[in-house]
């Protein structure tokens, strides 16, 4: 899992409530079986007009001045709807290391520390205001340091954020759930060598 310390990147802004999963990686493109190639699928039926290919002009995601953005900047309980883990592989695929939200779905939260993305709470006002300074700066850019937990810009904004230590520990060192139990490999051997079957 790639690590996240100290991040700078180009915003995109989703000012949409309830951005579901199925809405962030839709349903008929879940027959891979990496964890890689879902970014081309990402908003897909936002991103592309009827007929499949044609990028939809009017998406947010779309605009030239937000090309090669890493940080999404969304409205209230992103990533509701169903569990897929690919909602969170296909903003990674993307090229977004970061979703900033007033609020996330459980289990997508949960999916993205698994996954090296970082999810950050703010508040409303906080993420209003986003909304507002991307809209005048466009292409806007954020830098988001988890080492000391703040949000800033280059134009004054500057919030810190809280994230559980432990997942913090394991984002700043790139450890998933495999990578962190194997930190143990040698004590695991040990006893695994010294039981009697």
């Amino acid at each position: 899992m790639q690590n996240f310390t100290i991040h700078t990147g180009v915003v995109a802004t989703l000012d949409r409530a309830n951005v579901d999963t199925d809405q962030i990686i839709p349903k008929q493109f879940l027959k891979r079986i990496e964890r890689t190639g879902f970014g081309q699928f990402l908003f897909y039926d936002w991103r592309y007009l009827d007929d499949g290919e044609t990028p939809n002009p009017e998406f947010e995601l779309n605009r030239v001045n937000v090309k090669g953005a890493s940080i999404l900047v969304a409205g209230p309980n992103f990533g509701s709807g169903s569990s897929r883990e690919h909602a969170v592989w296909a903003l990674d695929d993307y090229g977004i290391r970061c979703v900033i939200a007033p609020s996330f779905a459980d289990i997508f939260f949960n999916n993205c520390f698994k996954n090296g993305l970082l999810p950050i709470v703010l508040p409303q006002a906080d993420v209003d205001e986003l909304f507002q300074r991307t809209e005048a700066h466009s292409p806007y850019q954020l830098t988001v340091n988890l080492e000391d937990q703040t949000i800033t810009d280059n134009k004054g904004f500057d919030r810190s954020f809280e994230v559980d230590e432990s997942r913090r520990h394991k984002l700043l060192h790139g450890l998933d759930d495999i990578a962190q139990t194997l930190q143990h490999e040698e004590k695991i051997t040990a006893y695994e060598n010294a039981r009697t079957w």
